[in-house]
């Protein structure tokens, strides 16, 4: 999980301790110390822990104290209430100060209250010289207070505890920075210098997420826009194609807006015209007739129309016509002799109608 880096700045020093993140178990490092300057500034080494997660100490000496009693139990209302209550009560306003509020005791119902408040002005340098060597403390705390709080014996004055605390060992304030991690006393990262870090990370990510989508989008519109024009051209293509072949069958044909839907009339005209490409079958007949030859009987004329034969010829004798009939009607149908008469050659000329048999 990382290691938690925890700056503990004192009087005329500021000290490290390095704690490894495992759970609630949090064993401690050696110290790193450095001493201040004279306007409060300070070079720690920071080593391998540069950049982890950190948090901030304050000493009792940078931090002021009102105590408040009001009529509430809940902590966060007792918090939103203080940005009015303390506003009279520091010099300049609650606008040059960041605070937070510790609850020292309840009775029916009301509150009395420790609000632990420091100067931005005193703050921000601070957080600006741990900012340069790249952490970014989530809390600011004090394990002086946190000490203090602690050891308040019953019926001892807060204030004088305050004025003059007891002076820690670096055991004891290590030992108070790891419960510092766990459970903050206070935390003076509010208003303006509230805690973003975290927020602004899975901003970024968010950001990021939302550009990888967007191209994504980008990539697949553009994928679309290529398979549309693909389409188009292939479209052209075909229609260039189908143009074509329709010109092939319809050489005369001028106006072409439409050639699927012109090509559709065209079939359905030539679907109602299919009767008359739809009759007898000259071969056939053809070759029934060379099948009933009689002796004696000659055709002249043989007249195959759409559904009807016509059948002109010479016959020794009426009887011979009437056998003649006979055997076209077994291959013909509806066989009638529609006409008959004598020749100057003592023969009879006869016609004979008759029908395709369909079987």
């Amino acid at each position: 999980m990382g290691d938690m880096v925890f700056f503990d700045l004192q009087r005329e020093k500021i000290s490290l301790y390095t704690f490894g993140k495992n759970g609630k178990v949090l064993p401690s490092s050696d110290t790193v110390s450095a001493p201040l300057g004279n306007d409060g500034s300070f070079a720690i080494d920071v080593g391998g822990t540069n950049g982890g997660e950190s948090v901030l100490s304050l000493p009792l000496s940078l931090l002021n104290f009102r105590i408040l009693e009001l009529p509430f139990s809940d902590l966060k209302k007792i918090r939103e209430l203080l940005t009015f209550e303390i506003d009279g009560l520091v010099l300049g306003g609650a606008e040059n100060i960041v605070f937070d509020a510790s609850v020292l005791e309840q009775v029916n119902g009301k509150s009395r209250v420790l609000v632990t408040y420091v100067e931005k002005a005193v703050l921000r340098p601070v957080l600006e010289r741990l900012k340069l060597s790249g952490f970014d403390p989530g809390v600011v705390t004090s394990v002086e207070l946190a000490s203090v709080l602690e050891a308040l014996p019953p019926g001892q004055g807060l204030t004088d505890l305050l004025l003059d605390p007891k002076v820690l060992t670096e055991e004891e304030r290590r030992e108070a920075a790891a419960a510092e991690i766990l459970r903050p006393t206070v935390n003076l990262r509010s208003g303006e210098f509230v805690y973003t870090a975290d927020s602004d990370r899975v901003k970024r990510k968010w950001k990021i997420t939302a550009l990888l989508a967007a191209l994504v989008i980008l990539v697949f519109l553009a994928d679309m826009t290529m398979v549309t024009f693909a389409l188009k051209r292939q479209n052209r293509v075909a229609g260039n194609e189908i143009r074509k072949t329709y010109l092939s069958l319809f050489p005369d044909e001028k106006r072409i807006s439409d050639e699927v839907y012109q090509l559709k009339a065209h079939m359905k005209e030539l679907r109602g015209k299919e009767d008359a490409f739809v009759g007898l079958s000259p071969l056939r007949v053809l070759l029934g007739l060379s099948k009933a030859t009689r002796p004696g009987v000659a055709l002249n004329e043989v007249l195959v129309d759409r559904d009807l034969i016509i059948l002109k010829g010479e016959s020794p004798s009426m009887g011979e016509v009437q056998k003649y009939q006979k055997d076209l009607e077994g291959f013909l149908s509806a066989v009638t002799i529609s006409d008959t008469k004598p020749s100057l050659q003592n023969r009879t000329i006869f016609t004979i109608t008759a029908k395709e048999r369909r079987e």
